[in-house]
């Protein structure tokens, strides 16, 4: 007898709103709790994760250099090896990032399969910006 072993994902949500019927934290599950760490992990800074420096990626302090296309190719192969490393549960397919002269937005693009999981291929479409602190 064959046994198959059934993996979820769960993961609660960082807007921290209760359900409407249980009161207690919505959770995220599966293909919607893998996307809420991809997107963490790319807007997360190197260095700002207490005991593991290398965790993050530095796409925030080149936001205003995104003009040059050498500079958007090393971000998505530091996005590529930040997911390969740290979100051990999905396999990247491409990643594209665009950017916006203008207003030094990046556009940026990930496509990627669920490992063990016979969701379609996901995708996440988001935009960083520049902030000044």
């Amino acid at each position: 007898m064959a046994v198959t072993i059934s993996r979820s994902f769960k993961d609660i949500s960082l807007s921290f709103s209760r359900h409407p019927v249980t009161n207690d934290i919505v959770i995220l599950k599966n293909e919607d709790a893998i996307k809420r760490s991809v997107i963490n992990l790319v807007r997360t800074r190197l260095g700002e994760r207490f005991f593991n420096n290398l965790l993050g990626t530095s796409v925030d302090k080149s936001l205003f250099e995104i003009q040059n296309s050498d500079i958007t190719s090393f971000l998505e192969e530091e996005i590529s090896n930040l997911l390969n490393n740290f979100e051990i549960r999905i396999k990247v397919k491409d990643i594209t990032t665009e950017s916006d002269p203008d207003s030094n937005d990046l556009n940026i693009r990930i496509s990627y399969d669920i490992i063990g999981q016979p969701f379609p291929k996901q995708n996440i479409e988001f935009i960083l910006q520049p902030t000044r602190i």
